[in-house]
């Protein structure tokens, strides 16, 4: 095995820096995320610092860590542990006669793309928040306009998840829901299959019932690493992870526990259970790619 640290290095803009592996090194030509193998012993976050430092002269301040994927290259098997780098010294330069680029995320991407990166550039799109809908709490009506208020404040995926009300009312608002969304160019997950819908949200005792990865934007909610495991072997799209503050049927995991569970995952994992939008700094500490919540998503 391989390992390496990879930075996915952010700025304000919401741009990443990708650079282009140099003349006489394998896939010579291909653009990857900046970084390098570990040295034997090495811990992957100073690996990190010390390959930024090397080539492209910046010293980094706030790392988070994000996730890891294996690829099987023809020289190797790769275990790429990544790490969102968003407060760094210096201007990125290049050192070792590689070129660098600035990429937009919603611009073309630059070619050829390594193998590997394929399925981080597709985690990389995902938003920070994953907002699920109440409208057992609020209505219907009350919560079509304060789910059209997050839209128009930027809320880019949301969950519609109603059990309380009654198959005809919720596959009412399931409709609207939707529709609003899509309007403002905001995907939505489903429990049940629903039209227009991009993809599903699977429940754990679901999940480890499913033989193969479904079609579409595929999600699931998770509570134990075994659960975990079995979202990334189908590789789902993600994972929300929890409860992490507020006790629901099972004991809060604390950022700590939710850290050891999510050390390693493939996929972006989502944090649940009483965190609010101020709680996504610790999230991205503990590992997680953003934060999902009903009432947090909703308040005023």
């Amino acid at each position: 095995m391989i390992e390496v640290a990879a930075a996915v290095i952010e700025r304000a803009d919401g741009s990443f820096l990708l650079a282009q592996r140099p003349a006489g090194k394998v896939y010579a030509g291909y653009w990857e995320f900046p970084g390098g193998k570990l040295e034997p012993g090495e811990l992957p976050q100073r690996a990190l610092a010390r390959e930024l430092h090397e080539e492209l002269g910046i010293d980094v301040e706030l790392a988070y860590p994000w996730i890891t994927r294996e690829y099987v290259y023809p020289h190797g098997h790769v275990r790429l542990n990544f790490f969102r780098v968003v407060s760094w010294k210096g201007e990125p330069h290049p050192r070792e006669d590689q070129a660098i680029a600035w990429q937009a995320r919603a611009g073309p991407m630059a070619q050829p793309m390594l193998p590997a990166n394929a399925p981080v550039l597709a985690s990389l799109a995902l938003p920070h928040e994953y907002a699920i809908t109440d409208a057992a709490r609020h209505g219907t009506a009350e919560m079509l306009a304060r789910l059209e208020r997050r839209l128009a404040q930027g809320l880019r995926l949301v969950q519609v998840r109603e059990p309380a009300l009654d198959p005809g009312a919720r596959r009412l608002f399931t409709t609207e829901a939707v529709g609003l969304a899509h309007r403002y160019g905001c995907k939505v997950m489903v429990k049940e299959p629903a039209p227009g819908a991009d993809g599903r949200h699977y429940t754990a005792a679901e999940l480890m019932r499913l033989e193969a990865r479904p079609a579409g934007l595929a999600a699931a909610s998770c509570h134990t690493r075994a659960e975990l495991e079995r979202a990334m072997a189908l590789g789902l799209d993600f994972a929300v992870l929890g409860p992490v503050l507020e006790k629901g049927d099972a004991a809060p995991l604390g950022w700590k526990g939710f850290g050891e569970l999510a050390r390693g995952a493939s996929i972006p994992l989502y944090a649940i259970g009483g965190v609010q939008r101020a709680d996504l700094e610790p999230a991205w500490r503990a590992g997680a790619h953003g934060i999902a919540m009903i009432r947090g998503s909703w308040s005023d």
